[in-house]
């Protein structure tokens, strides 16, 4: 086997069972497969220097072609309602013919660490067929030292071959594209894709199988730490702001996606940002804007401009969810170890388009609970087709898709977690005041920003707080800084009879969403439970 580049392991492939390959690159730098990907993968060069590639039929995570091997350590752990199981042997048949595909084929690989946290760091092997998908993860994932790298011994093994192309019946899965995870044996294997997501989320997923079993909480959020190692903790789904609001030039970013909490604080799973390109802007978010306009960045579905080579972020003809790729080090004020200390607060983000939730409340551990376990957020009409009124979305963990355990799981460890280092929990409603979607009108910024700065400094511990007769939780009644008339949603409602229908009909959803996990909670979860019949006392 011909191989080149740096730091060669002396653990190499042929140890994951792949022969007769052509070749197989090692770590190579972002020049290098810059050219390979240019001249042999259709990538184009940009303007500024990042590298634009299209992924073709698949735009997007295929998350109906995920599947998990159902064996004896896996048959009780996996949250199964989540997951869509495969046979032990239907894995090995599709490992071997897999195997049998790369032959002849030169092949890229990376060694690199998922997890900035030195006790808990997975030593990860990412072998890809296309140069650029090396270039992604090296962007994503945590680069080792060169003496790191020399003695590489991978614990974990990604393969993504896009030109395999699966076989459902020989296979055990649903199409030709397939994404499978061997949680025991520590492979996931991708075929018939091109989309860079599958592999950067297939970490995660292994992440959130593995760690809970160690007691650290894996967590789909961003942080950012202040200048006294006080470290705060986002959550929120697409759309509620969880990006812009961590991103604070007074505090330090930590990350923007997947995290890890452990007995020796937070720390970033990755090494880098896979942020949304569509509508991007120098003025809303110079910060993206600006690192992704560096050689090294790698950007997804972004159409240029066939002259000037001008990337033109408007333009959604391939698809809305245009990406780019690059390292955490492109954006200033960003963390360089990944890691910072125990959180003081944890902020739950959700953009309500019913117009219901006030701008902040305080949550208690079981609350918190509760609010984390439901992952509320809400569509607006006119989003998607057929959605014309708001639209309820639960999505538990704030971040289902890649929840590897059961959702009771990963809220009992943080309400730990929460008791232990004595967090402070808020729910930051930045969605809409003064009516719902469509009659109200989004929460202005600048009030956010100082609702939760005044939650960071610890100055909403001085202020007064109202028992919200719907949701049981302490809301602010004045904050230095911020217009009062916001902090009350009814009040701002012209028709307070329509607030309470509205409250009510979000209550029921809540508590119809939470069915599901009240045989795995303690009573006291379940009584977090917004209610209507208190309302009405």
């Amino acid at each position: 086997m011909k191989q080149t580049g740096l730091n060669i392991s002396k653990n190499g492939i042929d140890k994951q069972g792949f022969t007769n390959v052509a070749a197989a690159h090692w770590n190579y730098r972002p020049a290098k497969l810059f050219e390979e990907a240019i001249r042999n993968e259709g990538a184009e060069m940009s303007a500024s220097g990042a590298l634009v590639v299209r992924t073709g039929e698949h735009t997007g995570r295929s998350a109906q072609d995920k599947f998990v091997v159902k064996d004896e350590k896996t048959e009780k752990a996996v949250w199964w309602d989540n997951s869509k199981p495969i046979t032990q042997e239907q894995f090995d048949v599709l490992f071997k013919d897999m195997l049998k595909h790369a032959e002849g084929k030169e092949l890229f690989v990376q060694d690199l660490f998922g997890g900035a946290d030195l006790d808990y760091r997975l030593p990860t092997r990412v072998v890809t067929e296309l140069a650029w998908h090396s270039a992604f993860i090296q962007n994503l994932l945590i680069e080792p030292t060169p003496e790191e790298l020399r003695d590489f011994d991978p614990k974990f093994l990604i393969v993504n071959l896009p030109s395999f192309r699966a076989d459902p019946a020989r296979h055990g899965c649903r199409t030709e594209t397939v994404i499978a995870c061997n949680f025991t044996q520590r492979i996931v294997l991708i075929g018939g894709t091109s989309y860079a997501g599958e592999t950067k989320k297939s970490v995660f997923s292994m992440l959130n199988y593995e760690l809970p079993e160690k007691n650290v909480m894996p967590m789909h959020c961003s942080i950012n730490v202040g200048e006294h190692n006080d470290s705060a903790i986002f959550f929120g789904l697409s759309g509620t702001g969880k990006t812009t609001l961590s991103a604070d030039p007074k505090r330090v970013l930590v990350g923007d996606d997947e995290h890890g909490w452990s007995e020796n604080g937070v720390f970033n799973f990755e090494g880098g940002c896979y942020a949304k390109m569509i509508n991007l802007s120098s003025e809303a978010e110079p910060e993206i804007y600006s690192a992704i306009q560096r050689f090294g960045a790698v950007l997804e579905n972004v159409v240029l401009d066939p002259q000037t080579r001008e990337p033109d972020f408007t333009d959604n003809s391939l698809t809305e969810n245009t990406r780019g790729a690059y390292p955490l080090s492109f954006i200033p004020n960003a963390s360089e170890t990944g890691r910072a200390g125990h959180p003081k607060n944890i902020i739950m983000l959700t953009a309500d388009a019913f117009g219901v939730l006030p701008p902040i409340a305080k949550l208690t551990p079981s609350q918190a609970m509760y609010h984390f376990l439901s992952g509320y957020t809400a569509k607006v009409a006119g989003t998607e087709k057929g959605v014309t009124e708001p639209e309820a979305t639960f999505s538990t963990c704030f971040g289902a898709p890649f929840m590897s355990r059961h959702p009771s799981e990963y809220g009992n460890l943080l309400r730990k977690l929460i008791a232990e280092h004595n967090v402070d929990c808020w729910l930051v409603n930045t969605g809409w005041t003064g009516g719902a979607y469509g009659v109200g009108q989004r929460m202005p910024i600048r009030e956010t920003r100082a609702l939760l700065s005044a939650a960071l400094d610890g100055s909403l511990a001085g202020v007064d707080f109202r028992f919200d007769p719907f949701f049981g939780f302490q809301v602010p009644t004045s904050v230095p800084g911020v217009d009062t008339s916001i902090l009350n949603p009814r009040e701002t409602w012209a028709d307070k009879e329509g607030y309470d229908k509205q409250a009510a009909k979000l209550v029921g959803m809540f508590i119809e969403n939470f069915r599901k996990f009240e045989d795995h909670v303690d009573p006291d979860v379940r009584d977090a439970a917004p209610a209507p019949a208190r309302a009405a006392q």
